[in-house]
């Protein structure tokens, strides 16, 4: 259950990067998905609990469908910057020998501000 949950929130994080407008702040815009993106991590440690290293597949699986359901130019951006954060995201959580929820507040403290960096950098 927890691996559909992580590809549908990839696909639904991607299409609200082209649906729904950015808000505008001093420091730049501000997308919903930035906001939201932060509990893909975590769905992604709950899948990784229930399928071991093969969420790394289902990432593969959400980054396909992303590709063919959104822009092409936001679908590689995401794709890369997935790519960058989810590894970071699988490496702590895998070899961080603390409980659950230490483990998935460390690696989305290291992959979330990296996926959003990357992406941003990567779809402007």
């Amino acid at each position: 259950m927890w691996i559909v949950l992580y590809v549908v929130s990839i696909v639904a994080v991607n299409w609200m990067f082209m649906a729904i407008a950015p808000w505008s702040t001093p420091l730049g815009d501000l997308y919903l998905a930035n906001i939201v993106v932060g509990f893909v991590f975590v769905l992604r440690d709950y899948g990784q609990r229930e399928v071991g290293h093969y969420i790394l597949f289902a990432t593969a699986v959400a980054g396909v469908l992303t590709y063919f359901m959104v822009d092409p130019a936001i679908a590689v951006a995401s794709i890369l910057a997935f790519i960058l954060s989810e590894t970071a995201d699988w490496a702590v959580y895998s070899f961080t020998k603390r409980p659950m929820s230490q483990r998935i507040l460390l690696s989305s403290l290291f992959a979330v501000p990296l996926d959003t960096l990357a992406f941003q950098y990567l779809a402007n």
